[in-house]
């Protein structure tokens, strides 16, 4: 692996390239083995070198944004993980609408944030959500009865052999914490989204309650990975959960927030083994008692220790 390394040290700064870098420091859950190879890419072209080297020694490349719907397995990551650290964005303003594109390593909250300086208003739903654009985009994040296709125009991919394309709103095949790119092993680079004017008083007042209310009902106060059960039909999963009696419920140090029944959150120390044996815990308890099945939100990856 030296020579690989040498190759990305010609394309990538030293400081961005990061060996044996445990995957907790990456994770909101802090929980995770080693990435082989952790590399931050700042630009469109750095990318397509590092894809390269990677193709040419056919090297295994995983793309993460903040981590925040990710549970790495302890065995860690072999090869290439690849941060993207791409966080421009670009408005477009007519008299009716505005267009922003924005750069899928840009922070849910610092967007947030751009649209109420911006007076733009449509984007106040994302502000508690603790990911990156392009993780929003994949996933089709939503919150408050609002989705990330609500306001997706079109998005801009970079294939694995550097060719970049253009997907626009039908081709992204939105569904509910999905869409296309849970399925094509490409790498999203930017998003344009329609939106509007509004008035920055009612923006910020807006942001503040959402952010208030997910103080309130979510367990910020522990490490953890968002919700951990998709939404079953018509089913409340967390109430499923509740209802079942396991709130508090614990294997290891991974536990059933006793504040939210969707969220399993790490009381300090928990590991990914810990984490799979409760999340398979619990579908198995729902399945015995309602005969329905549940299915995991949280992202898993990487190699059983």
């Amino acid at each position: 692996m030296e020579d690989i390394y040498k190759n990305l040290l010609e394309v990538v700064d030293r400081k961005n390239i990061l060996r044996d870098e445990p995957m907790k420091k990456h994770t909101s859950f802090k929980i995770g083995g080693n990435a082989e190879f952790f590399i931050r890419i700042n630009s469109v072209e750095e990318l397509k070198h590092v894809l390269q080297i990677a193709s040419k020694n056919k090297i295994n490349v995983t793309v993460v944004g903040n981590g925040t719907n990710l549970l790495v397995r302890d065995g860690g990551i072999k090869g290439f993980v690849i941060k993207l650290e791409l966080k421009d964005f670009k408005i477009k303003k007519s008299l009716n609408n505005i267009l922003v594109t924005v750069e899928s390593g840009m922070s849910l909250s610092t967007l947030s944030n751009i649209s109420i300086k911006e007076e733009i208003e449509g984007l106040e739903f994302l502000c508690g959500i603790p990911g990156t654009v392009g993780g929003a985009v994949r996933m089709n994040a939503g919150a408050h009865g609002k989705e990330i296709k609500d306001v997706v125009i079109k998005t801009r991919y970079m294939t694995f052999d550097g060719k970049i394309k253009t997907l626009n709103l039908e081709d992204h095949k939105f569904s509910y914490r999905n869409s296309i790119f849970s399925k094509l092993n490409v790498i999203i680079l930017d998003t344009t989204f329609k939106l509007k004017r509004g008035q920055k008083e009612n923006i910020e007042n807006t942001i503040k309650e959402y952010l208030s209310f997910r103080k309130e009902h979510q367990p910020l106060e522990y490490p953890n990975a968002g919700s951990t059960f998709k939404r079953v039909n018509n089913y409340i999963t967390a109430k499923l959960i509740d209802d079942c009696g396991l709130k508090g419920y614990r294997i290891g140090d991974a536990e059933v927030s006793q504040k939210h029944a969707g969220f399993i959150i790490n009381r300090g120390n928990a590991t990914a083994d810990d984490v799979i044996k409760l999340t398979e815990f619990v579908k198995k308890e729902i399945k015995s008692k309602y005969n329905i099945d549940i299915e995991l939100e949280l992202i898993v990856l990487g190699d059983e220790k």
